[in-house]
């Protein structure tokens, strides 16, 4: 498995030969529950000063998860309102401006503001789909077996937590992947 300062190492490598070309660039980094997405994504924040946006803050309200929409492949997100409230604004060099949804109080927070970057990061599950993933200038699929992935969601998440991802976000994510085939569309697999 690949370590997570050779991972950094790998992106950052990809990201001075796309600003060799670009003044500003999109990276998104999808992938496996458990991959490390989040740990990946704040360690490129904290070397190298690159803004996160979470595909969490994007996950869908309550009154958005219906049956038809969560028996869709990658509908598990409000990939619209992302579209609308992040990408779009980024690709045009904007300042982006969102509000995060809370799966804790199932509500909006405040908006988020964020000034126009060189580099500006995606990170989560369905950061990748399609109608989003044309909009990165780098796109990165993390990868994690069973095993590990199981292990890093209990010491995450504990008990009660793990056995609801493994019995409904994981295949959720999995028939996102699968049928969507997201890694192929992807730049990097790590």
């Amino acid at each position: 498995m690949m370590e997570l300062c050779d991972k950094i190492q790998v992106i950052r490598r990809e990201i001075e030969l796309l600003l060799g070309r670009k003044d500003r660039i999109i990276v998104a980094i999808d992938g496996r529950c458990g991959a490390g997405k989040s740990t990946l994504s704040a360690a490129l924040a904290q070397e190298f000063g690159y803004p996160v946006i979470h595909m969490d803050d994007f996950f869908l309200r309550p009154e958005q998860r219906t049956p038809e929409r969560l028996s869709t492949p990658g509908e598990n997100v409000d990939h619209e309102r992302f579209l609308a409230e992040v990408l779009l604004p980024l690709a045009a060099g904007k300042a982006v401006r969102y509000r995060p949804f809370s799966c804790r109080t199932m509500t909006l927070c405040e908006p988020v503001n964020l000034l126009r970057a060189a580099v500006t990061i995606v990170e989560g599950s369905y950061a990748c789909h399609p109608t989003l993933r044309d909009y990165y200038d780098l796109r990165v699929f993390l990868d994690v077996d069973g095993k590990t992935q199981m292990d890093r969601i209990l010491r995450r998440n504990g008990p009660e937590k793990a056995e609801e991802f493994r019995r409904k976000w994981i295949p959720l994510e999995e028939l996102y992947f699968s049928s969507l085939d997201v890694a192929s569309h992807c730049d990097l697999i790590l």
